[in-house]
């Protein structure tokens, strides 16, 4: 009955404030008709003035005013009704309303309320059942996958049998060898070059703006500091951090340089060091929040791609024989620059890294237990469907996962349907065994916690400078020593600042818990007596200029200091630097304070082991990294985020107890070397190596180009014509031999028509100036290709043929190679007029000037990783709807060693794209799925394998720039088409040239939308009006080519 009146309180609140916000209240009796037209006529010119007043607004186009959200009661109250009471209540409510209902008004309106809040609340428990009944299913998905995988990996065969006998006292010294980790050694011959990417936020060297923003904090200063670390490791020649640059003016200047030294060691010499390479990518004069930046990662991947070669080739010249340098490891941090490392890693065959900071799914799971947003509203603000696919994919293309401590992989990138611990730990017993794996694949999981400089630490902080501030602020002026400025913004707060000192520093947001602490500060009358409380959150000059999360935290403090009346005892300063931060740690020191972080979760929670460094003990959330942190340094307490007396109680056990205090700070000091860059680094270095030894060798090369390019007439005569006047007989009397001399030229022509290698050396496409690509999907209903292809490439070869030495003509199809050449021949469109035939959605390279022979290169290339025959047969069972009865929709069609194509029969009902790939990650099984044909076909090709793909590899390949290449499209496409937008290249769109596409069954509904994918601005993309040579003409002259 309780419960019943706060409901029936929090119901007549709604009324009350509906009624105060209508301006009118009708009186009860039937008098004051002249009150109420005065009433009526104020509410009228009220609402003109409002409406003159919002018309003003809107020709103004102040967008701001109308974005912010008005506080609504009447929100707050319904929302309290519907979190807080269960709809058996609200029914009595309904049922108790009618049955003592009067004919006022106020009990009508009282009932149909509480009718509609009823529903409202029946509602969301619908959609929270829905929310669950997916969440079920996704668990039942990845138990069946893990059983699928399991069952396949149990059994051995007979010859892995043999095998493994024959290899067993080989084995258990491999597993032993391996099982622990080999130690990095310090080889200076070696001159490594190692690629970090971390694209979001501020990234620079020194006066680090920590805590600017969300994209600015402890992941900016991790990555900065590792680049360091890494350049100065013997054996490293060269670090690489990339980013995004800005020249925004809302940002200051040094993030819109293109270069950045971060170090160079004293010995060095050339390129050698760590440095900030900028990447244009995006809107230059805007500073764009990591949500989004999604659309612009193809630019970043190009501009990224095309530093790396020139690096590579220069770095070759210093220290490899003229040989390309490429990168020893590529290395990911968050999702954006997961996704970004991942197609760099494909392109150049070079292992990737992923570190992950923070995780989608687990950010997705604590929003939603919170339940302020729905999962739209989450997705709109955050992009986290797009997120976790970029981490997922990551998962797919990394040899190593970098975490920070044990629980993150256990607890967060187990949500992951790339990820299973348990199929990982298979996996890796049967690779050390020499065991086949079927295809299946897991990355490797390391534990490695961040590290610290501590050097400029420890030679300031030893065991005995317990000194307390009378020394530094006491009442002698003659001996009073100057103290940092820092310190007196922060004591200025304080009315005796010779207290302890309780120091916090994080960003202003809610997940950081900020508001427990102070409230558990306040609630505790011994602590506040006893110490003094520092919050430190990021730099600020207006609350109100904040972003909304940040200032609800920092007013929510302000209230909190007035309601416990703290004044005095708490500080929170606007501004600090971040070289002002290690002053503010040893403020804490000096007056015996102690350090917490109370977060919800914290990944990993660096700033405990500065605070260790400094001397401090520390009081930690129990959620996250800080376990394995005070597990190593032993100088603090856990407790729990949520319970304020456990956070006030072991505060005041540590300030209060000196001994305890003493002992936690000696024995953090004496553990912190096990947080050492050095220590990080090795260990690091040493996975790398170790994933390296079973990684593919087969690099990238470059096609060299030849100097002075030759005409097309004259393609082969220069050598032709040196071979015949050297080789010319000569009779006895000095008479040329004409007989002797014919054979011996039409020898040669033989040769040279017959030897390919001879071909190869005369042909080069890196003479080509400009690469025009055909990439149209353009299929009938029945999935066959339409006459609008070949008069597209008919006429964009016509276009191009005014400059043929200098244009190149390459073709990307989902057809196979068969199907292309019919098409070809039957349109009369000769092969050799191409440079490259791209078929099979990627997956094939072909070279009409080479008789068609295949790219091994390439298909060694993206061989990586492919499950081949493993995967063949699961394709068709996995692609059944799920709950759905089996039927033979899909039926195996065209196979090659790179792809396995399957015909969809006309209205099938087969699982999306999105779908499909999810259930074969969680059966750690890795490839890429491609609907073409106008959804009559799927072709499963390697993870490495896309037709945007062998764009960057032909640019590499061929030393073509990317800016240099134009793309054709129609208006829609295959469930790839996407990817094709998005980069540096120059796109072309032909309107009306497709008519059927593949979209239908590409991205399940909570996948991410085009939006998402492309920039809608770009200004590298541009529409024809049709496909004639007309249309064609104009429009590249309109983007400045012809």
């Amino acid at each position: 009955m309780r419960e019943n009146e706060w409901l029936n309180g929090y119901l007549e609140a709604i009324l009350d404030v509906g009624t105060s916000r209508n301006g009118t209240r009708q009186a009860e009796s039937s008098g004051h008709d002249s009150e109420r037209g005065k009433r009526y006529s104020l509410k009228n010119s009220i609402q003109k003035k409002l409406g003159d007043d919002r018309l003003k607004l809107e020709k103004l186009g102040i967008q701001k005013q109308k974005e912010e959200k008005i506080f609504s009661p009447t929100k707050y109250f319904v929302e309290e009704v519907v979190n807080s009471f269960d709809e058996a209540d609200l029914h009595r409510t309904w049922i108790k309303v009618i049955a003592t209902r009067s004919s006022r008004q106020r009990n009508n309106r009282l009932e149909n309320m509480c009718w509609r809040i009823w529903h409202l609340a029946r509602k969301k428990k619908q959609i929270a059942w829905d929310a669950t009944q997916k969440l079920v299913n996704r668990r039942l998905e990845r138990e069946k996958g893990r059983s699928d995988a399991a069952g396949d990996l149990s059994e051995l065969s007979e010859g892995e049998k043999e095998k493994e006998e024959s290899n067993r006292t080989d084995s258990v010294t491999d597993i032993s060898r391996i099982s622990q980790t080999q130690i990095w050694s310090d080889d200076k011959s070696r001159q490594l070059y190692i690629v970090l990417i971390s694209l979001h936020g501020l990234v620079r060297g020194e006066n680090m703006e920590l805590g600017r923003d969300s994209d600015t904090g402890g992941q900016v200063k991790y990555v900065v500091e590792l680049a360091r670390a890494l350049a100065n490791m013997e054996g490293v020649h060269r670090v690489d951090l990339l980013t995004r640059q800005i020249t925004s003016p809302e940002v200051d200047s040094t993030y819109g340089e293109p270069i950045e030294m971060l170090s160079c060691p004293s010995d060095g010499f050339d390129s050698c060091g760590a440095y900030i390479i900028r990447i244009p990518c995006g809107p230059p004069e805007k500073y764009i929040p990591k949500e989004s930046l999604w659309a612009y990662i193809p630019e970043f991947v190009d501009g990224a791609l095309s530093h790396i070669i020139n690096m590579a080739k220069a770095l070759g010249e210093q220290v490899n024989a003229g040989k390309p340098a490429w990168p020893f490891v590529i290395h990911g941090h968050y999702a954006d620059a997961g996704e970004v490392a991942a197609r760099l890693s494909g392109v150049l065959n070079v292992p990737m890294v992923l570190t992950g900071h923070s995780l989608g799914r687990n950010k997705l799971e604590q929003l939603l237990k919170q339940g302020r947003l729905s999962r739209e509203d989450i997705d709109t603000t955050y992009k986290i469907t797009r997120r976790i696919e970029a981490e997922e994919l990551g998962l797919d293309s990394a040899e190593v996962v970098v975490t920070s401590t044990r629980q993150e992989i256990e607890e967060q990138w187990g949500l992951y349907d790339g990820f299973d611990i348990q199929l990982e730990r298979k996996l890796r017993i049967r690779r050390r065994r020499g065991v086949s794996c079927l295809g299946r694949y897991m990355p490797r999981m390391v534990a490695i916690p961040p590290g610290m400089d501590f050097s400029s630490v420890l030679a300031q902080e030893s065991l005995d400078s317990d000194g307390d501030l009378k020394s530094l602020i006491g009442a002698d002026k003659i001996h009073k020593r100057p103290i940092p400025p820092i310190w007196s913004e922060i004591m200025r707060f304080f009315a005796n600042p010779h207290k302890p000192m309780i120091l916090a520093l994080s960003r202003p947001d809610p997940k950081k818990n900020i508001t427990t602490l102070l409230k558990a500060f306040g609630e505790c009358q011994p602590l506040h007596e006893l110490a003094n409380l520092t919050l430190i959150l990021g730099n600020r000059d207006s609350i109100e200029d904040m972003s909304n999360s940040s200032s609800s935290v920092l007013t929510t403090v302000l209230k909190l200091i007035d309601k416990y009346d703290l004044y005095g005892q708490v500080a929170y300063p606007k501004h600090h630097k971040q070289p002002e931060v290690p002053e503010i740690y040893r403020l804490a020191a000096k007056t015996k304070g102690v350090f917490i972080n109370p977060a919800l979760v914290e990944p990993f929670g660096l700033t405990l082991i500065e605070a260790a460094a400094y001397g401090l003990p520390i009081v930690a959330t129990r959620n996250g990294g800080p376990v394995d942190i005070l597990k190593a340094l032993n100088n603090g307490l856990l407790v729990d985020p949520h319970d304020q007396k456990a956070i006030s109680d072991a505060l005041l056990k540590l300030v209060a107890d000196k001994n305890l205090w003493h002992e936690c700070r000696k024995v953090g000091l004496k553990n912190i070397h096990k947080f050492s860059w050095t220590e990080h680094c090795s260990n690091y270095l040493s996975h790398v190596e170790q994933c390296r030894n079973h990684y593919s060798t087969n690099h990238l090369s470059i096609v060299s180009t030849p100097e002075e390019p030759l005409s097309e007439s004259l393609r082969g005569i220069e050598d032709l014509s040196l071979k015949f006047s050297i080789d010319v007989d000569v009779k006895a009397n000095g008479e040329l031999d004409v007989a002797s001399s014919e054979q011996k030229v039409i020898d040669v022509l033989l040769q040279k028509a017959t030897c390919k290698e001879k071909l190869v050396n005369i042909y080069c496409p890196g003479r080509r100036q400009w690469l025009y690509v055909v990439a149209v999907d353009s299929y009938n209903s029945n999935g066959s290709p339409t006459q609008a292809l070949p008069s597209i490439i008919k006429n964009v070869m016509q276009v191009g043929g005014s400059k043929s030495s200098q244009i190149g003509f390459v073709l990307l199809t989902g057809l196979s190679l068969p199907e292309t050449k019919d098409m070809l021949t039957n349109c009369q469109v000769n092969l050799e007029h191409f440079d490259a035939l791209v078929c099979s959605s990627g997956s094939e390279m072909y070279y009409p000037w080479r008789d068609l022979e295949v790219d091994e290169d390439h298909e060694s290339h993206i061989g990586y990783r492919w499950p081949g025959e493993n995967i063949k047969s699961m394709v068709v069972r996995l692609a059944q709807i799920e709950n759905g009865p089996e039927n033979d929709d899909m039926q195996p069609s065209q196979c090659s060693s790179r792809c396995y194509s399957y015909s969809i029969k006309p209205g099938a009902k087969i699982s999306k794209i999105d779908e499909l790939r999810q259930r074969l990650r969680m059966r750690g099984l890795r490839c890429n799925l491609v609907y073409t044909h106008a959804a009559k076909r799927l072709n499963v090709i390697p993870l490495f394998a896309s037709r945007s793909q062998a764009l960057r590899y032909l640019s590499v390949r061929w030393s073509i720039e990317l800016p240099k290449m134009v793309v054709f499209l129609g208006e829609r496409g295959d469930t790839d088409y996407e990817e094709l937008l998005g980069g540096i290249h120059k796109t072309v769109i032909l309107r009306g040239s497709v008519d059927h596409a593949s979209e239908m069954i590409g991205h399940s509904e909570e996948s991410f939308k085009t939006d998402g994918r492309v920039s809608q601005a770009s200004k590298k993309i541009a529409l024809a009006e049709g496909f004639a040579v007309t249309d064609i003409s104009k429009v590249l002259g309109c983007i400045g080519i012809m």
